[in-house]
């Protein structure tokens, strides 16, 4: 992979001519160009060949510093990419909601002199509904290249298998735990999907999953279209979509596995 940091504005068509003849005369990348990778993981215990194309394995083993939401998942996840990583000649800097914007750019420091750094989030693709997107953003204001590496996004895969408008959605995380705040949350987000044709999808805490489907059959109209979708990825997957009416009819348990709720009409 080649990555050219000139401005668009100063990109010409040689240089895309450039860019395809040093492609060309390369079938296999050796090295890595000093970025900001955005390394996706896997969501639950889907395989690693399953759901990550190799060029990831390749870019996490050339970098040395790392920039995590845990460090014990984090070192989990480098063994199961590549068993052979020296794990202890990694550094990894912690990042959570706490995490000043000072000292993220403090974390940047290595790429800012040459070398290459990862965000890996918990599950999913960094910077997507996750506090990587604090790191990115300054890394985009410092003018320091990022680059995303393919993987999985709960988000956008529950959107591609609901049958629900792709074209226009919003995702809300986790929606009020008070009963009566979710209830008008709820009823809001609803509205959206008829006054604006556009799907909403939002997340709970596994535990309060049954919790929250309960509240969302008693309070949405019986024609809006729910979809469940759990498990992505894994073995059993379960993605689903039904008018609330019909769910009414046969409620499911999801109990405590990871799952996006999607409203639409």
């Amino acid at each position: 992979m080649i990555h050219n940091n000139k401005p668009f504005s100063n990109y010409s068509s040689a240089d895309s001519q450039d860019v395809q003849a040093q492609s060309s005369t390369s079938s296999e990348v050796e090295d890595i160009s000093p970025a900001l990778y955005l390394v996706p993981v896997t969501l639950g215990d889907t395989p690693i060949e399953r759901a990550l194309p190799a060029y990831n394995q390749h870019i996490v083993t050339h970098i040395k510093h790392f920039i995590v939401e845990d460090v014990r998942s984090a070192r989990r996840f480098l063994k199961r990419v590549d068993k052979t990583i020296d794990i202890d000649q990694l550094t990894f800097k912690t990042l959570n909601k706490r995490t000043s914007p000072g000292a993220i750019a403090e974390y940047l420091q290595p790429l800012e002199l040459g070398e290459s750094m990862a965000i890996i989030s918990e599950a999913g693709c960094p910077a997507i509904a996750d506090p990587g997107a604090d790191v990115v953003s300054i890394a985009q204001q410092k003018g320091l290249p990022v680059v995303p590496l393919i993987g999985p996004s709960s988000i956008i895969l529950s959107v591609m298998a609901s049958g629900f408008n792709g074209q226009s959605f919003a995702f809300h995380g986790y929606l009020p735990i008070q009963a009566a705040d979710r209830t008008k949350r709820i009823k809001q987000l609803e509205g959206r999907i008829y006054s604006e044709q556009q799907t909403q999808l939002f997340i709970e805490t596994p535990y309060r999953n049954d919790k929250l489907l309960a509240d969302i059959l008693a309070t949405c109209r019986p024609q809006t279209k729910l979809c469940i979708a759990a498990n992505i990825t894994c073995d059993d997957e379960e993605i689903i979509t039904k008018k609330i009416s019909s769910w009414k009819k046969e409620m499911p348990t999801i109990g405590k596995r990871p799952c996006i709720f999607l409203l639409y009409k």
